[in-house]
């Protein structure tokens, strides 16, 4: 690790343990009951994934009621899609996906997904969707798991940079992270097992920053490492279990850490200082709307929840 890698690493530390005894600058509460679930439908599946829409509208990925299930098996619509009220404006999906897990929106609004496991010819892949369920690109190979160019195996995450450009932490089987062009050219991968900068233990979630940074949930390292869109490595976050993340436009980072720290943590993008907590969500995806509300996707509790933010 270069001198420079250093001392980035110890100013997080330090930043860390100085925000620990300040974590709750900004608090927030739960909304009971908001969102409405589909008709006929008694219970929520695993509630993956969820992506702020610019018109307000919140899209939430959901799998079957098991951890290790196969879906469109067990009545369980994958994709759905809510307005700012709670009311279910749209869901498809069904049969689609083996083991639905990441998501992301493009700036055209374009929905992207990741199918984590393989069964029966499917999955290992990832999506480009449009908002009606329209398969527009896929990457990886249908039930294949490899670690070449054209396969995945268990990609756990996928985010679009400025530029359109592709990545996918392919963490659930592999340890790495893979670059495409916008139009599904391979680019490059980096990583491998270990716990040096740059190698990775089940990298699971990833979010940009308003610089471009690529920041990456290394979750079984209990770490987020952040690198440029090279693949060169810039600094880390050490003690958290990053399963989903979310950074504002004004760079303020929302980790969903349900294992770890057993909540959400808020903080400082640029330098790891923490600024709030919520406590009440045992999350694994988490998503922020315009107003700042939070809106938490709960996998083991099978849950939706969102909190609004209290009035200092």
């Amino acid at each position: 690790m270069s001198d420079a890698g250093r001392i980035l690493m110890a100013a997080a530390v330090v930043a860390l343990g100085a925000a620990n005894a300040d974590a709750q600058q900004v608090s927030y509460r739960l909304v009971d009951g908001w969102a409405q679930l589909p008709d006929g439908v008694e219970a929520w599946g695993q509630t993956i994934g969820m992506e702020m829409a610019p018109d307000g509208n919140l899209w939430v990925f959901q799998r079957c009621f098991a951890n290790n299930c196969v879906d469109g098996r067990e009545g369980v619509t994958p994709m759905l899609r809510y307005d700012a009220s709670g009311r279910l404006v749209d869901s498809w999906g069904a049969g689609m996906f083996v083991w639905p897990h990441g998501s992301t929106l493009d700036t055209e609004g374009n929905l992207w997904t990741t199918d984590a496991q393989g069964r029966e010819g499917m999955g290992h892949q990832v999506f480009k969707l449009s908002q009606d369920g329209t398969v527009l690109m896929t990457l990886g190979t249908a039930g294949v798991a490899g670690e070449s160019p054209s396969t995945f195996n268990g990609p756990a995450d996928v985010a679009i940079a400025p530029n359109g450009d592709i990545f996918v932490a392919d963490g659930h089987g592999n340890d790495r992270v893979v670059k495409f062009s916008s139009d599904g050219e391979f680019l490059m991968a980096w990583g491998k097992e270990g716990t040096a900068p740059g190698e990775f233990n089940e990298p699971h979630s990833l979010a940009f920053d308003s610089r471009g940074r690529l920041f990456v949930g290394d979750r079984v390292n209990q770490r987020i490492q952040v690198f440029d869109q090279q693949g060169n490595y810039l600094a880390e976050w050490p003690g958290i279990m990053a399963s989903g993340m979310h950074i504002t436009d004004d760079d303020v980072i929302y980790v969903a850490d349900y294992q770890l720290r057993e909540g959400i943590v808020i903080a400082n993008a640029d330098d790891f200082s923490e600024i709030g907590f919520i406590s009440e969500a045992s999350a694994e995806g988490v998503v922020v709307d315009a107003a700042g509300n939070v809106y938490a996707g709960e996998v083991l509790s099978r849950n939706l929840k969102k909190f609004v933010r209290n009035e200092r």
